[in-house]
């Protein structure tokens, strides 16, 4: 990189860009200081790259490089959705090397979390650092119901006119609607260059994917040895709280914070402690 680029550290303003990789063109930004491992972004479910609160990857983006990425046909990446996650963590394989890239940290969220254990245990090399947020291990009691409700928040959301992931990732008390309104204004701040919504036959299979996961045979978790830093708010209705704190028991030296008050979205709703301290988890 020359001396006089400017190092951009504002998600609202990270160039949208596309590398081809495993017969895909996968949709990326990046930001922060170029050099060293880059921080990678997982996402949740039916989110692109819009989705990502912006307090959290500009903490991280000041003295980080941040990667987010769109997953294979989502957003502006090409091809169809994989109708399994072990296919999904494939996929991000293929992109984190086509980059060039032979070690990175990961920074996940809910099925980003999934995706990313998967990607661990099958190539547990790749990755230095691990944070799992609003997420659980695979067989995970009760994850397959996620689709019951997401779709009844979609349901609910629609007839008051929000936003789903008001009803989604946080409480229905007075804290809880005003993180949840903050938190989408907050996913407003990009103005220029922005994705597009997820398709809903994507989402379907998004959501199928998931329910393969939640009802399959647990992963050996013991294989991550890794630094894991696990985070979730207390009262997580779409994947459990207390799988928080199984993982926990499961990644030997793990770190576990859960926010009070908070449902899915606790991260997000507590960003003002919760960057800083990702940040710091992750510094090099």
């Amino acid at each position: 990189m020359s001396t006089n680029e400017p190092v951009i550290t504002s998600y609202a303003q990270a160039p949208a860009k596309t590398i081809s990789a495993g017969g895909v063109n996968f949709a990326y930004r990046e930001l922060g200081p170029k050099g060293g491992i880059p921080v990678v972004f997982f996402v949740h479910l039916a989110a692109t790259l819009d989705n990502w609160d912006p307090r959290i990857v500009d903490a991280i983006a000041k003295n980080r490089h941040v990667i987010t990425f769109d997953q294979r046909g989502v957003g502006a990446s090409s091809g169809t959705v994989p109708d399994t996650l072990e296919a999904a963590a494939d996929d991000a394989y293929n992109f984190i090397t086509a980059l060039g890239y032979d070690k990175i940290d990961i920074f996940s969220f809910s099925m980003g979390g999934f995706i990313a254990q998967d990607l661990v245990v099958k190539h547990p090399d790749l990755v230095r650092k691990l944070v799992l947020t609003g997420t659980g291990p695979r067989g995970g009691r009760n994850i397959d119901k996620v689709v019951a409700v997401t779709y009844w928040d979609i349901f609910r959301a629609t007839i008051t006119r929000s936003d789903p992931k008001e009803f989604l990732f946080f409480e229905r008390n007075k804290e809880g609607k005003k993180a949840g309104k903050a938190f989408v204004e907050r996913l407003k701040e990009r103005t220029v260059d922005r994705d597009k919504d997820i398709a809903f036959k994507a989402l379907q299979t998004q959501l199928k994917a998931i329910v393969k996961f939640g009802r399959s045979t647990p992963s050996d978790l013991s294989k991550i040895t890794i630094p894991t830093l696990i985070a979730n708010g207390d009262h997580d209705r779409m994947v459990p709280s207390i799988l928080s704190v199984d993982l926990h028991q499961r990644i030997a030296g793990s770190e576990l914070i859960i926010y009070p008050n908070s449902g899915h979205g606790g991260v997000f709703q507590y960003w003002e402690k919760f960057a800083p301290v990702a940040a710091e988890f992750l510094s090099e």
